[in-house]
């Protein structure tokens, strides 16, 4: 069958058209909540790695701590800054990979938390610290508010 060179025309504008819908639709990206200090560089750099690995980051200037405790975080587990995700908190320099794997198995679990700001994590991996890594441990916060190791960077 022969398609009309107008009814391909159409057609093409036609599907010019619809794309933009199709595709705002299928590349809708999972929003990260963020609160953080004002003054706080790695925080920022900790959400430009998020954003990179498809993610998109609400950020707020304060709050840190008051969020920390609303979503039961222990303390002891703390970081420079708290974000949320699905109702899972997580705590400092998460690696993207981590969350997106905590979202795919769902544990029962308060979230996922690098404490402290070890070096080479995301966020705290720029230039300026000269290609230095820390081991590290992601670790998973169960309800009961006990740590096991999701992940170990070695």
């Amino acid at each position: 069958m022969m398609i009309s060179p107008n009814k391909k025309r159409r057609l093409m504008t036609l599907g010019l058209l619809l794309s933009p819908t199709i595709s705002f639709a299928v590349s809708q990206k999972p929003v990260i909540e963020m609160w953080k200090s004002p003054t706080c560089g790695c925080c920022q750099d900790w959400a430009n790695h998020i954003e990179a690995n498809g993610f998109v980051i609400k950020a707020y200037a304060n709050g840190n701590d008051e969020i920390r405790k609303k979503l039961g975080m222990p303390i002891q587990f703390s970081s420079c800054h708290t974000a949320l995700i699905d109702g899972y908190a997580i705590e400092g320099h998460v690696p993207a990979k981590e969350i997106k794997r905590l979202l795919a198995e769902k544990p029962k679990a308060i979230g996922l938390t690098v404490p402290a700001m070890p070096i080479g994590s995301p966020g705290m991996d720029g230039p300026e610290y000269g290609g230095k890594k820390d081991p590290y441990d992601v670790l998973l916060i169960g309800l009961n508010g006990k740590p096991s190791v999701f992940q170990a960077y070695r």
